[in-house]
């Protein structure tokens, strides 16, 4: 089926919809790219990108800039992240640290069916995909004594992200599983009216971080002490062949490192309390559950005609939400 107006300038081809207990799936090409979009080609937002003929090339700034977490820490044995979209974090880290061992979070097994046959998603031995939710894993590997280098957090469900994943406690207990010196790298929005309730929850937990601000904001959060700036442009330059390939450019990255200032940081926490304590059970083997939470309303902005760009959010009362991711 032919589709039109989902883009700027291009039309663009469904070639796939796939079935699931969370929103449709569906997969699309247009121009030089293939896309994934959950609920229908009307959606906000995209999913996931890549081009079939360069598949390495990383179409998304977000996901360039999340790679540069190396930057803080270049050596990565151990690396936890939740959110599998079409697979372009997990491909890319199991390529620049072969030797890593990788877990991959993701709540819908029905993305995990379509990353791997239509974006190209082949998961190597040292790298096990888990179909949980982001957050009960999370809690099993606190409990099972879990460390990890780094930590991407990078789910979202039609809105924004599942607010389990954005209090003060789910920070807390992601931080117990990193290694000193280890890294949270979230990816969110820039346009988010909860902008200064999310870096005042990130500042509770971690204290300083890195804010790195574009359509999407990347919030780098390090258990211990921020590296200095010569310690960063130090890391880059020794990776900086590793990351050509998937069109990061080191020397713009360098720039968009950042410390949030106090103004930002002045909100109130989120918390479990607010938004509704999660389940200590799978998502997929209890059913879905509908999580008490704030609306998420968009606003405006097609993401489709700019990638980076993302759409302004604000926090109006308790609603039944849609599926998480």
């Amino acid at each position: 089926m032919l589709v039109t107006g989902i883009g700027c300038n291009a039309a663009a081809e469904v070639i796939h919809t796939e079935p699931s207990q969370f929103s449709p799936i569906v997969v699309y090409e247009s121009g030089r790219e293939r896309c994934m979009k959950f609920g229908s080609m009307q959606a906000l937002g995209r999913q996931s990108c890549f081009e079939p003929a360069t598949p390495q090339k990383m179409v998304f700034d977000y996901t360039r800039t999340m790679m540069t977490a190396m930057f803080i820490r270049p050596e990565i044995r151990r690396v936890l992240i939740i959110g599998l979209g079409g697979g372009t974090l997990p491909m890319a880290i199991q390529k620049v640290a072969p030797e890593a061992r990788i877990d991959t979070v993701e709540i819908d097994p029905a993305v995990l069916d379509v990353a791997r046959r239509f974006f190209g998603f082949a998961p190597g031995p040292r790298h096990e995909v888990h179909i949980d939710d982001g957050r009960a894993f999370v809690q099993r590997a606190k409990a099972d004594g879990r460390q990890y280098d780094l930590v991407m957090l990078d789910a979202f469900d039609t809105t924004y992200i599942p607010p389990h994943l954005m209090t003060r406690e789910f920070l807390e207990e992601v931080k117990s599983l990193l290694t000193p010196g280890g890294i949270l790298a979230a990816n969110t929005f820039s346009s988010s009216e909860l902008y200064e309730r999310e870096s005042a929850t990130y500042a509770t937990v971690f204290g300083d971080y890195f804010n790195l601000r574009g359509g999407n904001r990347i919030i780098f959060a390090v258990n211990g002490e921020l590296p200095d700036e010569d310690t960063l442009r130090r890391n880059a330059a020794a990776l900086q062949s590793v990351l050509e390939p998937f069109g990061i450019d080191v020397d713009y990255q360098l720039t968009r490192f950042t410390r949030p200032g106090k103004h930002e940081r002045t909100g109130k926490p989120l918390t479990d309390a607010e938004l509704g304590s999660p389940p200590h059970t799978s998502h997929t083997s209890k059913g879905v559950v509908e999580w008490p939470t704030i609306r998420l309303a968009v606003h405006g902005l097609r993401a489709d005609c700019m990638p980076t760009q993302t759409p302004a959010l604000s926090a109006t009362g308790p609603v039944i939400r849609p599926p998480l991711l």
